[in-house]
């Protein structure tokens, strides 16, 4: 049976026990490790590993021994309670190893979750799964996971007090960052509100939030829209120390510079354009770039996208020769003067 998107989150969360697997598959491995880490969890519990009621085996190694799957499948356990056989990195030249085993189940055999890569339409794998009336198969797309699907999240670990503004910048942030990280982000915020009965709070993610280099731009940005001149020396030192790029700083002032120009120019004005931007801003971040957006206004934003162009094609010319930094650099003072008038 083939699960559809919308249905196979609510699959995941509550498998199904009684039947005899899943084919869980997708380009983007982290998605793939976090979604049968689940379905697994759902069906053995917090002990099946434990309890030995999972095993783990390679597609490749039963490739080489076909037996490896059919033993996990028909095991007796010493522990009461739903087994699991789980194989992973499994490709469509694993398919004649592992089908026959899966021909031979019956009620009360552990059941059989495979995790593979991308498969196409035609994969024997996909095929059988999809058509076996005991059987899900199901597709995991790079897409990021939806507000309900966080919420569940959240739900599952004990958070259930969650204001509206959070979980909208929560599901902005699910679009930035790795699955992996955000994932990791979740557990923080679960952990960072133990206690706590207040709902999550959008300066509750922007603690939890991963901290990184591209950090540090952002506050050189943000110094540059706020005229704050003095404060550009002093970071971009330390910008250089941690080997930021010129060119990496010219790409974010272009990018931060188009974003409150879209947020500025928006036909519902800045309230209504901060709504729409994307890629979204959320958290703290998105309160400053309304007001830079606001006091910038449309034309002299027009006039900083020009001067960011022109340092742009300075550093990519052949007879640039001033050092890249200190044309970044200049450049910034010059907007941070600009953002005076």
């Amino acid at each position: 049976m083939k699960l559809s998107a919308r249905d196979a989150p609510g699959y995941f969360a509550r498998p199904d026990s009684d039947k005899m697997g899943l084919l869980i598959y997708g380009g983007d491995a982290m998605r793939i490790a976090l979604k049968r880490q689940e379905v697994i969890a759902g069906l053995v519990g917090p002990k099946g590993e434990e309890e030995m009621r999972l095993t783990r085996m390679a597609a490749a190694d039963v490739r080489r021994d076909p037996a490896l799957l059919s033993d996990a499948i028909k095991a007796v356990g010493f522990f009461p309670g739903p087994r699991v056989a789980f194989v992973e990195d499994a490709t469509e030249t694993h398919a004649e190893a592992i089908l026959p085993s899966l021909q031979d189940w019956r009620r009360g055999d552990a059941q059989v979750v495979v995790a593979a890569g991308a498969l196409k339409p035609t994969s024997k794998l996909r095929k059988y799964f999809e058509a076996h009336k005991d059987a899900y198969a199901a597709a995991i797309y790079d897409n990021p996971p939806s507000r309900t699907e966080i919420e569940s999240e959240l739900q599952r670990a004990g958070l259930t007090a969650l204001s509206s503004e959070a979980l909208r910048d929560l599901s902005a942030l699910a679009m930035t960052i790795d699955p992996g990280d955000f994932r990791q982000t979740l557990e923080k915020l679960v952990i960072y509100k133990h206690g706590d009965p207040a709902p999550a709070t959008p300066q509750d993610v922007a603690a939890v939030a991963p901290a990184t280099t591209e950090a540090e731009i952002d506050d050189m940005l943000d110094i540059v829209a706020e005229a704050k001149s003095g404060e550009i020396g002093p970071l971009m030192q330390r910008l250089r120390a941690q080997g930021v790029q010129p060119v990496t700083l010219c790409i974010g002032l272009m990018r931060h510079f188009r974003t409150l120009y879209a947020v500025a120019a928006a036909p519902g004005g800045p309230g209504e354009g901060i709504n729409r931007v994307r890629p979204p801003v959320f958290g703290p971040r998105r309160d400053k770039v309304l007001r830079q957006a606001q006091g910038w206004g449309v034309e002299r934003l027009q006039q900083a996208l020009t001067v960011i162009t022109e340092t742009d094609l300075s550093l990519r010319s052949a007879a640039q020769t001033a050092p890249a930094m200190a044309l970044v650099e200049r450049a910034m003072i010059r907007l941070a003067m600009m953002a005076r008038r």
